[in-house]
């Protein structure tokens, strides 16, 4: 589908297809170029300004997928001098630039796009469901009422019956306020799982297994793996889409007594990863070889037994988690599990969570500002600044006020046509 937008798009779709079909009805048209050789036979819309993605006049031009068709689309269509090819993201700049949706709308559209597994998928669907503006420019709203009250006493700051100070019912609706916003916060981690993947670290002695696992997971040979202890020195890291859920799962150096420099800075890094993981297995085999590792400090561990091949049922039997890469016993048993843990820590459906980094700054610095203009000792002047400052902050978020500056950063990173 090759999409146009602006004054031009109806003309479009005459040069190419010789009518106009009617408003946002498909029409089967015959396309042909400015010699009137054919293109390819395909669908034509036509979206008359206002009522398109855009906002603009667009039209789109349905064609077989072959490089050579859509290259001759192409080319029929920038043969038209006020034709070019859109940049990055164009498409939706132009839809929040002419009220269509706002940047809230335009980052969701974004992760929508990117979305891997099921989870970001519905995560992504519900952002952009238009519940973060409406909780944000309620906050905004509540913020300029307090503001608007303390800018009409400064307006009368001469009366001597106007006192110089916040109202008590004032203050308190502030710090209600600021709590809101620091509670909020708190379900960032939450959100940025749904993107980042649940956070999976294989940890145990050499030769445990931990390369294997790695490579029974992703059905490929992803680790090296041999008989000689500590041929994995580095991370290696996979994603993998478990019931619908994105998991990171990350293999880690053998830890034992390091043998030169390398090893010892692959077994650093393997415990500074287990430290900050969601989920540890620790790995120990069947046969007795490796007693399993201490577990990390205030992570959540998994024991792993493997190698039950080589041991026998008996042995295994004896532990809850117990799995052979060779034959595939006990692997399913442990996905589930690992998928049932990484489930958990999803956000709940319909939980309204800050899920960029860009609303989270702009988020902390409007709970910033209103801690700073119920401070004690400050004066209605400055606390009628910091209170603008504040809806200042979360109006940026959803782009309300001037947000020029991220426009840039924000829609450069859509693929083209979108």
């Amino acid at each position: 589908m090759v999409r146009t937008s602006g004054p031009a798009a109806g003309e479009l779709v005459r040069r190419l297809a010789g009518t106009v079909p009617p408003a946002r009805r498909a029409a089967y048209r015959t396309l042909r170029d400015a010699d009137g050789l054919t293109i390819d036979r395909g669908i034509v819309l036509h979206f008359p300004a206002p009522d398109s993605f855009t906002g603009e006049e667009c039209a789109e031009f349905h064609v077989h997928g072959g490089r050579a068709v859509v290259d001759a689309l192409l080319g029929a269509l920038c043969k038209v001098s006020s034709v070019r090819l859109a940049e990055p993201g164009e498409f939706t700049r132009r839809a929040f630039q002419n009220g269509k949706m706002t940047l809230l709308d335009s980052e969701a559209l974004a992760d929508l796009i990117e979305a891997e597994t099921e989870a970001e998928r519905r995560f992504a669907i519900q952002n952009g469901a238009g519940r973060h503006a409406m909780l944000y420019g309620e906050w905004r709203r509540e913020i300029i009422r307090i503001w608007s009250a303390i800018e009409a006493r400064l307006d009368f700051s001469d009366e001597d019956d106007v006192p110089d100070d916040l109202p008590a019912d004032l203050l308190t609706d502030i710090v209600a306020l600021e709590g809101r916003i620091s509670q909020h916060l708190s379900g960032y981690r939450q959100a940025e799982m749904v993107r980042a993947g649940f956070d999976v670290v294989l940890l145990g002695a050499p030769n445990v297994g931990k390369s294997s696992l790695l490579n029974a997971l992703a059905a490929r040979q992803v680790a090296i793996v041999t008989d000689e202890p500590g041929t994995t020195r580095d991370l290696i890291e996979l994603v993998l889409d478990l019931e619908g859920t994105k998991v990171r799962v990350t293999d880690t150096a053998g830890i034992r007594a390091p043998s030169g420099r390398v090893e010892e800075i692959g077994i650093a890094r393997a415990v500074e990863r287990a430290s900050q993981a969601q989920l540890v297995l620790l790995l120990a085999p069947a046969d007795g070889s490796a007693e399993f590792l201490e577990p990390p400090a205030g992570v959540d561990c998994l024991h792993v037994v493997t190698k039950i091949d080589m041991a026998g049922a008996a042995s295994a039997a004896r532990h809850r988690h117990s799995i052979s890469t060779v034959t595939g016993a006990g692997l399913p048993d442990l996905i589930a599990v690992v998928a049932g843990r990484a489930a958990a820590h999803r956000p709940a459906d319909g939980e309204v969570l800050p899920w960029k980094a860009r609303h989270v700054e702009l988020l902390r610095q409007a709970g910033a500002y209103l801690a700073q203009a119920c401070a004690a000792g400050v004066g209605l002047e400055i606390r009628s600044e910091r209170l603008r400052a504040a809806a200042a902050s979360l109006g940026r978020i959803a782009g309300d006020v001037d947000v020029e500056d991220l426009l840039d950063a924000i829609f450069s990173s859509f693929c083209i046509g979108k």
